[in-house]
Order: structure tokens, then C-alpha cells, then sequence
């Protein structure tokens, strides 16, 4: 195996031509919590191609005291000021970071209003209102764009190239995991995470979208069945259907995954490809505080491939601003995440039915 070929002539950024602009794009933050005052913020500031011009919030005293503190924030208004327009002229595209069920809203005044959705995923909190969102972004030709991380991690992005270029010969089973104890990160046991109205579900929703996603990114495929258990065991979790969760997707060619997540675990996250030749694993893989690592293993040799760590927030911003700014299509539509809203509600599904649930 030839190790300097494996480590070399990788390029993070191979989306992204000589970008450069002096009008970068704006945004309006969609919800002033800590994601986005110590993720999204910092990643916007530190990147080359967008800028924080508004926050959104339902706490205008709230968002003033943030926008206080940055150099380009000029205004912090309400939710209800949002949708009336206000500030209209100053923002060119919103990143919405409400709770899942309050998704929607934001994006159909986003598109009425013309402007480009960054929507964290997942996209909402059931099948049919995702599908709405999708619907509604058709209708005022908005674009949409569902925010996943991995697509733009070069941890992932390095081993999908291993893949395709064949170092695992054909790929055959993936495994994923992604384990937390929310309460000990979040200690508030009303957080809307532990409703299933605002949730629309807790570990598979949260944070098993990860493996999930990034599965079939890895694949470049789309799971056509599943099988699942979930699971809510201590009392701070019986509001939703899953504390813990493990599901099995199959893909077309016979490529099977199997991922798990829980909301009251280990800290713990990787993902692996097993395939006839070789294995490629990125661990730790989905936290953005994490350094990322990346491990090949082929003809009786493993080898840790080495890249750039990156701030996934920044990658994930620079990425969609380049998109805007080249008018270059985006990957990870509207419906590349409504196919997740239905693969995680077919997971339980198949939980309660004990049953396989075919994917149309």
C-alpha cells in the first residue's frame, strides 16, 4: 500500500474554485442559543464568505446583549418581526436552529421573503411537514440546503474518496454510532429535545441521523428497508420513544448498515466501512469539538491517513456561501432530507411493528 499516495494530493475544499468577494453573504441567526452563539457565530466570523448581519430570537433583550458583542451584527429583532419582514433588507439567507417542530415557519417566510434556508437537520419534526418545507421552497424557487456537517468534514470526505477509489474493494457493511448523556451536556430536563411534540423524537432523531446520513453519503445510496428497536427506559425520557436506539438500513447492491444512538450513554462517536478488501474508520467522527482521526486498513497493513482538522461549522457555512455566491447547485437538498425524516419515522415504525418497513 502505498502510503505517501494515501496521505498526498487530498483537497479538502475540491468544491470550492478561487472564491473571493467583497460582498459576502448575510445571514440572519433563526434562534440565539448556545449552538449558535458558540458554534455558528464564531464559524460565520472566522470564515471568508458570509457574515452575521441578524439575530432572530424570541428574546429581543437577549438577542441585543449578543449582538452587542459582534462587529457585524446590526440587528436583533423578534421572531414575530421575522416574519413580518423586518430587517428584510439586510440579511441575504437565515440558518434556522429552532427546535425541529418550529423548522417550517421560518422557512416559508425564509422563501416568501427570498432568501436562501440553511435549515439544521433534522429538516423537521415530521414526514409530512418536511415534505411541506420542500413544497413551499418549490413554489418561491428558494434554495434549500439541510445542514449536514459530514458532507464537508475532510475526515469523511477523505474516506469516501478511499472508497471510491477502490482501497476497500466493494463496500459491504457500515457501522455508526453516536452516544451522549444530554443531561449531563444540556442539565435541563424540560429542554425541547425530551418533548416528542417539538423533537418528533429523541436519539434516532437527534443524533442517530448522523450515522444514518453519513452512511449514505459514504454509500452514495439511499436505504430501501429498515429494522429497529427503540427504547425509552429512565423517567426523563418518557415523553419520547427513544433514549436509546439501534436500526439496521439495507441498501441496494447488499450493503447493509447498523447504527446506534442514545441520548443517555458514553460519549462516543464513529463510523466504519467494512468492505472485501479493506476498512476504512473515522473516530472520533461527529462531535466538531473532537480531533477527527482516520484509519485505513488494507492488505494486512492499517495506516492513520493524516489531513487537516477544521472547524466543521466554518467548512459548513464557506460551503453553502460558496454555492450562493457561484450559483453552483448545493448538495443535501430539501429531499435528500426528507429521505431521512422518513428512514428515521420508519425506524420506529419498525420498532413498534417488530417488523421490516420497506422505503418507497
Amino acid at each position: 500500500m502505498n502510503v505517501d499516495a494515501l496521505t498526498g494530493g487530498f483537497d479538502r475544499r475540491d468544491w470550492q474554485e478561487q472564491t473571493e468577494t467583497d460582498d459576502p453573504v448575510r445571514f440572519a441567526m433563526i434562534g440565539v442559543g448556545w449552538w449558535t452563539t458558540e458554534q455558528a457565530m464564531p464559524a460565520v466570523d472566522a470564515g471568508d464568505l458570509c457574515e452575521t448581519t441578524v439575530l432572530v430570537s424570541s428574546d429581543r433583550e437577549k438577542a441585543a446583549d449578543v449582538a452587542a458583542g459582534s462587529e457585524t451584527v446590526e440587528h436583533a429583532i423578534t421572531y414575530e418581526e421575522f416574519h413580518d419582514g423586518v430587517a428584510g433588507d439586510a440579511y441575504d439567507a437565515v440558518y434556522i436552529v429552532t427546535p425541529n417542530a418550529r423548522h417550517l415557519p421560518y422557512v416559508e417566510t425564509a422563501a416568501e421573503l427570498d432568501k436562501a434556508i440553511l435549515c439544521e437537520k433534522p429538516m423537521e419534526a415530521t414526514i409530512e411537514r418536511a415534505e411541506r418545507m420542500v413544497e413551499v421552497c418549490d413554489e418561491h424557487d428558494a434554495t434549500l440546503m439541510i445542514a449536514y456537517r459530514m458532507h464537508t468534514e475532510p475526515a469523511v470526505r477523505r474516506a469516501k474518496d478511499l472508497i471510491e477509489e477502490g482501497y476497500i474493494g466493494e463496500p459491504l457493511f457500515v457501522h455508526g454510532n453516536m452516544t451522549e448523556p444530554i443531561l449531563e451536556l444540556v442539565p435541563d430536563p424540560d429542554q425541547w429535545r425530551l418533548d416528542g411534540e417539538l423533537s418528533g423524537g429523541c436519539a434516532v432523531m437527534d443524533i442517530g441521523i448522523y450515522p444514518l446520513n453519513t452512511s449514505r453519503f459514504l454509500l452514495d445510496a439511499d436505504p430501501v428497508a429498515v429494522r429497529g428497536t427503540v427504547a425509552s427506559v429512565q423517567e426523563e425520557f418518557a415523553d419520547v420513544p427513544d433514549e436509546h436506539g439501534a436500526f439496521q438500513l439495507d441498501f441496494p447492491g447488499h450493503m447493509y448498515a447498523v447504527c446506534t444512538a442514545s441520548q443517555n450513554a458514553h460519549l462516543d462517536s464513529h463510523i466504519s466501512v467494512l468492505g472485501t478488501e479493506g476498512k476504512v474508520r473515522v473516530e472520533p467522527a461527529f462531535y466538531p469539538w473532537d480531533d477527527r482521526a482516520l484509519q485505513l486498513s488494507h492488505e494486512g497493513t492499517t495506516v492513520d491517513i493524516d489531513f487537516e482538522q477544521i472547524d466543521q461549522m466554518e467548512e459548513e457555512f464557506e460551503y453553502f456561501a460558496h454555492c450562493l455566491l457561484t450559483d453552483t447547485e448545493l448538495y443535501a437538498d430539501g429531499e435528500h432530507g426528507l429521505v431521512d425524516i422518513k428512514t428515521i419515522k420508519a425506524v420506529y415504525e419498525a420498532s413498534e411493528t417488530e417488523s421490516t418497513v420497506t422505503l418507497e
